[in-house]
């Protein structure tokens, strides 16, 4: 267990000793309490020094955790605490404790969406309920770009059981371009979110294909119970996005090397807000106009972002990706004309 862990034990055993006025209470006995409280509650069978517990009274003491608790020692020998009324457990909440514990609330009803994660939510709940109590109620402080109608969120919960379960399973999806739904049999790997839209990824089963659907486009499921469910090597799920934006990307794809030249309005952005994590600051003008770097897959959302833009970013490597820029914001001018002229 986490030592940290192990110190609120043995800070609460301490107070729960020395708010017993009925019995006097040397360091031994302090020390024998905690052995014996963290090996009921963790099983924790190596003892715990004086030394230990000298340090556990010296920082509840103290104001680092906002204890402040009023330990003494009389007749040379008998810790109590000098207030007879005192807990640490009934410390009152500041308005920075409160503001934090109200921010990691809003954070876990983001979870409310997966079933594994059910008990947190009637955690939440009673937390919400506390936090009232003590605080008076007060406007969010958080907003959460979500979209809770969002189509495809009720099978969050189905794919991600059956990801951790390690199942093979069919999928019938109807792309965009499709009149009639087709099936694939997959090894799933991964959900991943990117835009408040939700993305499948999973490997043919067959000839592992790496497979990446949407959600919102998914028809129905079925788990394939007969088949045997296999892990793609050249699919790592924890670094194979280092070098992507989005979710557009093949086993196998390179990171090219982009360089983009931004305006001075631009720049004070892209400097403060990376377009990616490998971004470099190559060259700085004195106007504040910048030329930077990033090292990522070529796909439809970089490009996506590098438009949203506008003006104030243009590609100069590689050819190509500019040429792709052009072509695309002559057809955007050619489609606003038309409709100046119709």
């Amino acid at each position: 267990m986490p030592a940290n862990k192990n110190a609120l034990i043995r800070y609460k055993t301490i107070d729960n000793c020395l708010r017993n006025r009925y019995r006097r209470w040397t360091l031994e006995d302090l020390v024998d309490a905690c052995c014996d409280a963290l090996y009921d509650m963790e099983g924790i069978r190596k003892g715990v020094s004086v030394r230990t517990v000298q340090g556990d009274i010296q920082m509840m003491r103290s104001d680092k955790l906002g204890y402040n608790a009023p330990i003494v020692v009389y007749d040379n020998k008998y810790y109590k605490y000098s207030d007879p009324q005192y807990s640490i457990m009934d410390m009152p909440m500041s308005q920075n404790d409160y503001e934090v514990m109200q921010e990691a609330v809003d954070m876990l009803r983001e979870l409310q969406d997966f079933s594994q994660f059910a008990e947190i939510s009637d955690v939440v709940s009673r937390l919400q309920d506390k936090l009232s109590v003590s605080q008076k109620a007060r406007k969010p402080l958080i907003h959460f770009d979500s979209v809770p109608d969002l189509k495809g969120l009720q099978l969050l919960n189905p794919l991600y059981n059956i990801i951790a379960r390690q199942q093979v399973v069919k999928i019938t999806y109807l792309s965009f371009n499709a009149r009639q739904p087709k099936e694939y049999i997959l090894h799933p790997y991964l959900l991943k979110e990117f835009r408040n839209r939700w993305f499948l990824f999973g490997s043919h089963y067959e000839d592992m294909k790496l497979f990446n659907l949407p959600l919102d486009r998914i028809e129905g499921y079925e788990i394939m119970p007969g088949l045997q469910y296999k892990e793609n090597p050249d699919f790592d799920t924890e670094h194979f996005f280092d070098d992507v934006i989005g979710v557009s990307k093949n086993i196998g794809d390179k990171a090219h090397h982009i360089v983009i030249e931004a305006s001075p309005q631009q720049s004070k952005y892209i400097i403060t807000k990376p377009i990616h994590p490998s971004q470099q600051l190559l060259q700085r003008q004195n106007d504040g106009s910048c030329t930077f770097s990033i090292d990522v897959v070529i796909n439809k959302e970089l490009y996506s972002v590098l438009m949203s833009y506008g003006a104030g970013v243009r590609i100069l490597e590689p050819k190509n990706s500019a040429k792709y820029m052009v072509d695309n914001l002559e057809y955007l001018v050619e489609q606003y004309r038309k409709g100046d002229t119709e």
